[in-house]
Formats: structure tokens, sequence, C-alpha cells
């Protein structure tokens, strides 16, 4: 979601910088375009990074007699990070 918003805030910013013509005495729609497109570039690359981190998994094994039967029991828990970390 944050590579499209940032490819979205980048285009809206080089349209505004580079083909809209308007002059207006409150705003410099110029300067607004570079700094969407600024801001854009850097959701991006936030993005970007967020994808490549690596997924980890931890696997824990316990092993031990039950008590009442006398039978060997072994216990696995695996964790993963989530996909969604915010």
């Amino acid at each position: 979601m944050s590579i499209g918003t940032g490819i979205v805030l980048f285009v809206i910013g080089a349209v505004l910088a580079f083909a809209l013509n308007l002059q207006l005495d409150w705003i410099d729609l110029d300067l607004v375009g570079y700094l969407l497109m600024g801001a854009g570039f850097i959701v991006f690359l936030i993005g970007i990074i967020l994808m490549a981190r690596k997924r980890q998994t931890v696997t824990t094994v316990h092993s031990g007699v039950d008590p009442v039967s006398g039978a060997n029991v072994a216990e696995r828990r695996t964790s993963t990070t989530p996909d969604d970390v915010v």
C-alpha cells in the first residue's frame, strides 16, 4: 500500500510542478509539487524497505516424559513475524 501511495504522491507532485501553469498569489504550486514529489519518494522508499525485510521464524521444541503414562512427549511451537507491522 505504501508503494502505491508513494507513486501517487510523486505523480500528483510532478503534475503540479511541471504540467500546470497557474499563478496564484496565495500558494506556489511549483513548491507544493516539489514537496509532494519528495514525500512520494520517501514513502516509496519506506515501502520498499519494509517489503524487503526478512521474515523471521522461530521454532521452539520442548521434550519430556508424561508423568501419567510415562511416554515421551515433544511440544513444538513456531512463531513468525507478522506481515503488517506498522
